[in-house]
């Protein structure tokens, strides 16, 4: 839905952004022949032609460029045989590839043979997910970020399924798993949270994390099942036990809320030591990123407000958000342009917040996001062409600012933040 007067000349010109969207693209566009790292990522939304895919969709479908470059990058992404593996995710293999095609069939459905011979193959990929994770809770084993996860886990199955397969059993059982996910576990008889994982934020085994940890963060954490369940709630979806779980994590995000001087604020993740003593280590708030940061965290919480008909909560998200906006100090952490952790992101998750928020507030905050947005799209070098943190991310968010509606091609639903 597009929200007037949001971006006014002054501060940041639809024809500048148009223009610098442009400029991403060409950047983007660049790599041909892609590189060989290109090609082995091909079908990989984060970093691969797949992703680049996405920007060159969204445009097209606008009309402001044309089908025939879309299809190119479609075809280098499908170009080496997809994994359907259980390895695979919404960010790699044949769930990427579904994920991009949707992306490009709108209403003319294009791609439709394709995206049946990629269904049928998720359908089984997701059943298979599913069915391991509630075997691994049986067991009473912890998890890891790949079970259930934006990128690579049951979360980003689930984004992917709510676009191909609402009403479906692979729907079914991945909201399922999820349910259980937010299930207490005890393991050597310590109770924790379900969705505790065996390693630390980076996958490995380390000291300071013996024991694992609990992430917050949307791209890793428990905010991104709380988006996935909250969406699905809102579409009519729902498993036995479905708003009970997003009432869990809503109580864990409330229990371990930071007030600081500026505003609320959520621990980026929790040791096992901090869990028993009840408190985070954590000084104050880390850079506001869609990742890992306030934006993520507080479109998650609108969400699931939304999805609970929970007004007063929903705007105790939407105050913290806009105090994470108003506060230099988190701002000015924030240097990178792309859309992982940085300023794309950033914009992107705030459209998307502001589009359903009680009050305009955080609109009166778009144009200024924009005009930083624009200046870090010119003047900071992208990390490479990709989506998650190269300039087609940058590229598409530019879009939405300049257009100032929501994407045509759905793009930001593997970021859960739609």
């Amino acid at each position: 839905m597009p929200m007037p007067d949001t971006v006014p000349p002054e501060l940041a010109s639809a024809a500048d952004l148009v223009r610098e969207a442009a400029r991403q693209l060409r950047h983007a566009a660049a790599v041909s022949p892609p590189t060989a790292d290109i090609q082995l990522a091909g079908a990989a939304l984060a970093d691969g032609t797949a992703g680049v895919a996405l920007a060159h969709i969204e445009r097209a479908r606008a009309g402001l460029d044309s089908w025939l470059h879309a299809h190119e990058w479609i075809c280098r992404a499908a170009a080496a045989p997809v994994s359907d593996h259980d390895a695979a995710g919404l960010f790699f293999g044949a769930p990427a590839l579904a994920f991009v095609l949707d992306a490009a069939a709108g209403p003319t459905g294009r791609y439709r043979g394709g995206l049946v011979e990629l269904d049928a193959a998720i359908t089984r990929l997701a059943h298979r997910r599913a069915a391991q994770t509630l075997a691994r809770i049986q067991a009473g084993r912890l998890t890891s970020f790949a079970e259930y996860d934006v990128f690579l886990g049951l979360t980003g199955l689930g984004a992917l399924l709510l676009r191909r397969a609402l009403a479906s059993s692979a729907t079914e059982q991945v909201l399922t798993a999820l349910v259980a996910l937010t299930r207490p576990l005890t393991v050597d008889d310590e109770t924790l949270p379900g969705w505790w994982v065996g390693h630390d934020p980076h996958r490995r085994q380390t000291q300071a994390f013996r024991g694992g940890h609990s992430n917050l963060g949307a791209a890793h954490g428990i905010t991104g099942p709380l988006a996935l369940l909250s969406l699905a709630a809102r579409r009519g979806v729902l498993v036995d036990g479905h708003l009970d779980a997003v009432g869990t994590i809503c109580d864990w995000l409330d229990a371990w809320q930071q007030d600081g001087p500026t505003g609320p604020w959520w621990p980026e993740h929790l040791a096992l030591g901090e869990l028993r003593a009840g408190r985070c280590v954590q000084p104050g708030p880390a850079r506001p990123s869609w990742c890992y940061g306030t934006p993520g965290i507080t479109r998650a919480g609108q969400l699931a407000a939304i999805a609970l008909g929970d007004r007063p909560r929903q705007m105790a998200y939407e105050q913290a958000l806009l105090a994470c906006l108003d506060d230099p100090a988190q701002q000015a952490r924030l240097t990178d342009p792309g859309l992982c952790h940085g300023q794309a992101g950033l914009f992107q998750t705030v459209w998307r917040v502001a589009a359903d928020a009680t009050t305009s507030d955080l609109r009166t905050r778009l144009p200024k996001l924009a005009d930083r947005l624009l200046h870090a799209a010119q003047t900071v070098d992208p990390s490479g062409p990709g989506f998650l943190t190269g300039s087609a991310g940058i590229a598409l968010a530019l879009h939405t600012a300049s257009t100032n509606t929501a994407p045509l091609s759905g793009w930001d639903t593997c970021l859960l933040i739609n």
